[in-house]
């Protein structure tokens, strides 16, 4: 029997705070659990302290999963609650996504200042993203946009965009929504000319291997299906040695029962692309996910690659 609180681990910013609410809302439902049998733990990361410079520069996705990582792996915390997108496709050994709550929207968000969306933008706009995944996409569609570095809060991007610094930014739609900013955008983009980060729009949690006490009780809350796609999409990830240094989208859903997926990469140009779509079984997911980043890799050459560097 539990007596003490299960630790949840979190970063703090609002988003944050927003996803580890719901997975504790979703725990106690499922566990018939008062609120005070989980206690939300705040830590700092490198990449929340760093917000001047793209991730890129500093280290890449797992500035934001480093410290709640230290915390599981010396017992300090039960899980940890993160934002799919942030997880390196390379876990720490002994930790593992053991699950995930159902997905929202995955479509980016356009929130324009001049314009209400990206093709009626002025000539020579200037966007402001940190995403090279953004960055690539814009350019393929906008060659003539100037895109700047644009990181921090939500409530800190759409600051700098009523102050005039740029002209547009993009967010996460999914991120708007958990935070009640719907009414945030001017416009919404199609997945299929604009695809989604890899596991955009999917909270995951992380817990120890082999902790059957937090694995049951997490067990409860999977949500299958977004499993599986986020699966497969890291899959491809990992396939194409995924970092913050390449342009790289995906995106899996389930649909009637079967999977289908549309994976693309990207030089930062956005002048190079290729395109794969796949589709099997849910319970294929991660070799779906693999097969396609290795297929779109060979196809590529090492030519493509070395773009990116």
């Amino acid at each position: 029997m539990q007596t003490k609180p299960f630790r949840i681990g979190t970063r703090g910013s609002p988003l944050a705070l927003a996803q580890a609410h719901e997975a504790r809302a979703r725990l106690m439902a499922a566990h018939n659990l008062p609120e005070e049998m989980f206690e939300i733990v705040v830590l700092s990361t490198t990449g929340d302290r760093i917000t001047d410079r793209a991730l890129s520069e500093i280290g890449g996705k797992g500035l934001f999963t480093q410290e709640l990582e230290d915390g599981l792996l010396s017992g300090d915390l039960d899980f940890a609650v993160h934002s799919s997108k942030d997880m390196p496709t390379v876990l720490p050994e002994g930790l593992y996504l053991s699950a995930y709550l159902p997905r929202e929207d995955v479509r980016d968000a356009f929130i324009g200042r001049s314009a209400p969306t990206l093709m009626e933008l002025p000539q020579g706009a200037t966007i402001g993203s940190s995403s090279l995944r953004r960055q690539a996409l814009i350019r393929r569609l906008r060659p003539d946009i100037t895109v700047v570095i644009f990181r921090g809060l939500v409530d800190t991007r759409l600051r700098k965009l009523a102050e005039g610094q740029v002209d547009a930014t993009l967010l996460a739609y999914a991120g708007l929504r958990r935070l009640g900013r719907e009414d945030v955008p001017t416009a919404l983009l199609d997945p299929r000319d604009f695809p989604p980060a890899p596991a955009q729009g999917a909270i995951c949690i992380e817990s120890r291997v082999g902790d059957t006490r937090v694995s049951e009780l997490l067990a409860a809350i999977n949500d299958q299906p977004t499993f599986d796609a986020v699966t497969c999409e890291r899959a491809f990830l990992g396939a194409l040695d995924g970092s913050c240094r390449t342009p790289i989208a995906g995106y899996a859903r389930i649909e009637d029962g079967a999977l289908a997926f549309h994976g693309m990469i990207l030089t930062p140009d956005g002048r190079k692309v290729h395109e794969i779509e796949r589709k099997g079984r849910p319970t294929d997911a991660a070799a779906i996910g693999r097969e396609a980043g290795e297929t779109i890799k060979a196809a590529a050459g090492p030519g493509f690659f070395e773009d990116w560097s």
